[in-house]
This record gives structure tokens, C-alpha cells and sequence, in this order.
């Protein structure tokens, strides 16, 4: 497995992977949550500046991506509070190439750049809803941090935050 740099003329590619990755949750979400998801799937903050976004590759095809946003960012609607630490956001591993350590490996790579930048942490939201997400991100030792979990829609999701110390 090769962890790159994402090329701009692949960020089309990778949306469209996004939401093939999170289709499974539509049936879990009410439409106006599920719209929401969608929408930031297909956004362009992946495009701002200072965000990295990596994918991996097996066999010379994408199986997942992760973008990376540095400190400082805003990056959710309903989070008042700017990210202290770089932020792993749009994780996504193509449905045929799970539990095959695709996105521990992207995550291990985010955390190693910001090692690298001698980063103190690196923080992640994610929805209560995404429970594999949750187990690979406990298993690799990020840690709950309850205080700035929000919920965007008034539908019972909660999107969780986890921040992991370097």
C-alpha cells in the first residue's frame, strides 16, 4: 500500500469515493441529516489552503483518502471553537478494501506529519452513528473528549470528538 499526496485532478475522483464509502449510513440518518453529510462530502473544504489530503493506493488504484486541516481551522458549521490542533477530517476507504488496514494507515500517516511539525495533538470528529470509525480510532489510542461534541440537526445525532496526544 502506497500513501501519497492527492493530486487536484483526483479530487473529483475522491468525493465521488466519499460518498460511495458513507452510503451504507443513509438508511441510519434522517434525509435532512444524511443531506447534510452529503453536502460536506462533496464540499470544497478539501480545496482550502493549508489542507493536505492523502490518499492510499493498491495496485495503482485509490482505495481511500483523508484530508488533513491545519491548526486554526473552522472547519463544522455549529462548532464555535477553532481546531488548537490539526484535524484528520473525511476519512473514506472504498467499501471492497475494509478491514484491511486502509484507514489505519491514513490516520498513522496524519499523525506522523504532525509529529514531524511537533504537533501536541491531533484531533477528529466523527458521528455517534460511525461505530467501525470510532473502534479503529479508540484501538489507536485517540481519547473522548466530550466537551466539544455538538450536535448539528436536532435528529439525536451527536458527532463525537477524540483528540490524540503526540
Amino acid at each position: 500500500m502506497l500513501i501519497r499526496e492527492a493530486k487536484r485532478d483526483e479530487f473529483h475522483i475522491l468525493k465521488e469515493q466519499r460518498l460511495v464509502a458513507y452510503q451504507s449510513f443513509q438508511e441510519e440518518l434522517s434525509p435532512k441529516h444524511w443531506g447534510r453529510l452529503k453536502s460536506n462530502l462533496a464540499s470544497a473544504n478539501d480545496l482550502q489552503p493549508g489542507v493536505e489530503v492523502f490518499v492510499a493506493e493498491i495496485g495503482w488504484e485509490i482505495v481511500g483518502s483523508i484530508a488533513l486541516f491545519p491548526c486554526g481551522s473552522h472547519t463544522y458549521t455549529g462548532v464555535q471553537e477553532i481546531s488548537k490542533y490539526p484535524e484528520i477530517r473525511l476519512l473514506a476507504v472504498t467499501p471492497e478494501f475494509r478491514s484491511r488496514g486502509v484507514g489505519k494507515a491514513l490516520v498513522e500517516h496524519c499523525i506522523d506529519i504532525s509529529k514531524i511539525r511537533k504537533q501536541k495533538s491531533i484531533s477528529l470528529y466523527t458521528g455517534c452513528f460511525m461505530k467501525n470509525a470510532i473502534d479503529l480510532y479508540e484501538k489507536m489510542g485517540f481519547k473522548r473528549v466530550s466537551s466539544l461534541d455538538f450536535k448539528p440537526l436536532n435528529d439525536g445525532i451527536t458527532v463525537k470528538a477524540f483528540r490524540f496526544d503526540i
